[in-house]
């Protein structure tokens, strides 16, 4: 009388193994999006930082008047910032209106920068809205 054996077949262990490598590759390439994002996410972070300290120029070094400024910075990017008179838009007249009456000039302030991230190009786009004493110019 035979005995039968209690271990696996060629075939199960197989199939064990090909089950364990797609489950692998398939937590290889979540892992991978997510290295991805975390990049992405740092980099755009780093552009808003670098973006906000050529902002922070407007003011002290770059003067609020009418024109164009342009720079690179920290190796990677290059800035185009663009100053001009405030214009308001619709909803935005009380703006103006109180900025006359307080004496104040609106200019607004527009940066673009663009910069490589691995084999992409990338770009944002700022801005914001500075005032000054219209008879300190």
């Amino acid at each position: 009388m035979r005995r039968q054996s209690g271990g696996f077949t060629l075939l199960e262990v197989m199939l064990a193994f090909v089950i364990f490598a797609l489950s692998f590759a398939v937590v290889l390439e979540v892992m991978a999006g997510s290295m991805r994002g975390v990049r992405r996410a740092g980099d755009d972070t780093e552009a808003a930082l670098f973006a906000q300290s050529v902002m922070d120029l407007v003011g002290t070094e770059i003067p609020i008047e009418e024109g164009g400024f342009s720079g690179n910075g920290l190796d990677r990017y290059q800035w185009q910032l663009n100053i001009y008179p405030f214009e308001a838009d619709e909803g935005e007249e009380r703006v103006v209106e109180l900025a006359e009456m307080t004496g104040t000039q609106l200019f607004r302030v527009e940066l673009d920068m663009d910069w490589t991230s691995g084999r992409s190009e990338r770009a944002l786009h700022f801005h914001t809205i500075r005032s000054v004493l219209a008879n300190s110019r």
